[in-house]
């Protein structure tokens, strides 16, 4: 068997990649190295079964050859992260929408057996239905839930007009190694994990209590595989462990002193997914607990030596137009 994983070199797509070759299954990489890293496969780069491509999935041609033969493809590629999307829409919406226009028509001509989209949670906004089902309300607080959300109605929509077997899954707070470590202000994890390895306080937003689900990469590359071998098509799962864990919890099992800064408007206080429709539809459940996959990123800690080191003074600067925009 043959798979694509677009963005297959960055956090959760190189993860995906490592599970697809455990199970024998060949595995084409497209990414643009934007954000993607060659390093997180550098690993299989002795295994004929791995070909890298280095290209920008918009550049995609409807007959793109790499897709000839391919049954699955998992649609990992695109660009995340809050202020850059506030800053840059147009960028947000060509990359996470026109990017996945063009892989939904590639996987259409080739005749792939199925694609997975990689949709976020980000989708639900400040979420009132707790634990958040798929059905609930779809609030966009800003571009890249937005853009993200028109990506997730675009692989719909080709499953509806051209019948192309497709799944979406709203990943809530994916952690992990690989996590990336861009220039731009983002997740805690990448955030925390540098300022320990730098013996600085934890620059803890609020007073630390709010909530959010987070599910290890392994996991959701496990998620991914049971969306595409399943005989499941046109569906939107959520996917998260289901347990929400407070930032404040984080701090205690990495241990460090803590800083606050203020509470960003259109964050929620709780990120926590319903996952009954995953575990009954996929029979998938989550297999790495909070504490152990903390001490798994500690354990490899050295990773972010080149991570930017935030400050309250620098995170105030970074978020400044968040504020701007998204303050009502």
């Amino acid at each position: 068997m043959r798979a694509i994983v677009t963005g297959g070199a960055g956090f959760i797509g190189s993860h995906m990649v490592d599970l697809l070759l455990e199970r024998g299954i060949e595995v084409r990489v497209l990414d643009n190295l934007v954000a993607g890293r060659l390093h997180n496969l550098s690993h299989h780069s002795n295994d004929p079964r791995c070909v890298f491509e280095q290209v920008d999935v918009c550049n995609l041609a409807d007959n793109a050859p790499i897709f000839r033969d391919v049954e699955y493809v998992f649609h990992f590629a695109g660009i995340g992260d809050i202020v850059p999307s506030i800053e840059r829409p147009r960028d947000y919406l060509k990359i996470n929408v026109q990017g996945t226009v063009a892989v939904m028509e590639a996987s259409r001509t080739a005749g792939v057996k199925k694609v997975i989209y990689a949709a976020s949670s980000s989708c639900y906004g400040l979420a009132k239905e707790l634990p958040t089902t798929e059905v609930a309300p779809i609030q966009p607080q800003y571009p890249y839930a937005l853009s993200k959300y028109l990506g997730e109605c675009v692989a719909l929509h080709w499953n509806q007009v051209y019948r192309l077997p497709v799944n979406c899954i709203r990943i809530f707070n994916a952690y992990g190694p690989r996590s990336r470590t861009t220039g731009a202000y983002g997740a805690v994890f990448g955030v925390f994990l540098a300022q320990k390895l730098k013996a600085k306080p934890f620059t803890v937003v609020g007073d630390g209590t709010q909530t959010r689900d987070f599910v290890y990469a392994t996991d959701v590359a496990r998620a991914f595989l049971a969306a595409a071998e399943s005989e499941v098509s046109g569906e939107i799962f959520n996917l998260g462990s289901g347990s929400p864990q407070s930032v404040n919890r984080l701090v205690e099992l990495l241990g460090g002193p803590v800083v606050h800064v203020p509470k960003r408007p259109g964050e929620p206080d709780c990120t926590w997914a319903d996952t009954r429709k995953i575990r009954s539809r996929l029979g998938w459940s989550p297999g790495v607990s909070f504490e152990d996959g903390v001490a798994v990123m500690m354990q490899r800690i050295a990773a972010w030596a080149d991570a930017p080191v935030w400050t309250s003074e620098s995170i105030a600067v970074a978020t400044q137009k968040w504020f701007e925009h998204l303050d009502r």
